[in-house]
């Protein structure tokens, strides 16, 4: 997937209002951007740390730049969680996430039982799926972790999902991970044990789960490999 090709660097000075951050270009002038995250950036919002701020080609924005990438050690963090699921119907029509056998078509924003919206439903050769797409930012340990912050939104999901497959659906979650240095995923226990319950459970009624790993760069994301998914992260016990 293209970024936009007008971009900036410079160094993150804070991040604030969930939405907000305020930036040092690298030609000395402070912006305040727009922070396209509603999760807690653990790990990849420490003042100080390098980022990549695109543009929008949008002339009515309050804040036309927005934060798409932080640099960690020697490689991007994806920040950018509107961009993810754009990123995961490429790698569905591209064959790159090749999961689900043959995908006659994609439909986005399916709303099922109880008003809620699913991400995709695709029409599969084996009958539909229901898919819900999580972006990760978050690793420890070479273990890609979510939710980097509690959600109630993350959890209501996953017994949605749970219920459409003890109905007989076909039902799954996908972790995009968007850092270079997570060689599996798993549900952040640690973080929300809600969530995790509701993973495991949703596991046993049928629901599946799977990663893959996105090159970061700033010219483009590209999902590249399926990475394991574990329901207890390796070396945790909690």
């Amino acid at each position: 997937m293209l970024l936009p090709e007008e971009q900036q660097q410079g160094v993150l000075l804070r991040r604030y209002k969930r939405f907000l951050a305020d930036i040092l270009l690298d030609d000395g002038q402070e912006i305040t951007v727009h922070c396209p995250n509603s999760g807690s950036m653990l790990g990849c919002s420490d003042p100080g740390s390098r980022v990549l701020i695109s543009r929008s080609p949008n002339p009515g924005r309050k804040y036309p730049w927005s934060l798409e990438m932080v640099w960690h050690k020697s490689f991007w963090i994806g920040v950018h969680t509107g961009r993810t699921n754009r990123l995961v119907q490429e790698g569905l029509e591209q064959g790159e996430i090749d999961a689900f056998g043959t995908i006659n078509t994609i439909r986005r924003e399916v709303t099922v039982a109880g008003g809620s919206r699913l991400d995709f439903l695709l029409d599969t050769a084996s009958g539909p799926v229901y898919l819900e797409v999580k972006h990760c930012s978050l690793a420890q340990d070479g273990v890609g972790f979510f939710p980097d912050a509690v959600t109630t939104r993350g959890t209501r999901h996953m017994r949605e999902l749970a219920d459409l497959a003890a109905a007989g659906m076909q039902a799954a979650v996908l972790f995009c991970v968007q850092r270079a240095d997570a060689t599996c995923c798993s549900a952040a226990a640690h973080i929300d044990l809600a969530y995790a319950t509701a993973v495991e459970e949703a596991v046993e009624r049928g629901v599946r789960f799977l990663a893959w790993q996105t090159e970061v760069q700033p010219q483009a994301l590209r999902i590249t490999r399926q990475i394991p998914f574990y329901l207890v992260a390796p070396g945790r016990v909690d």
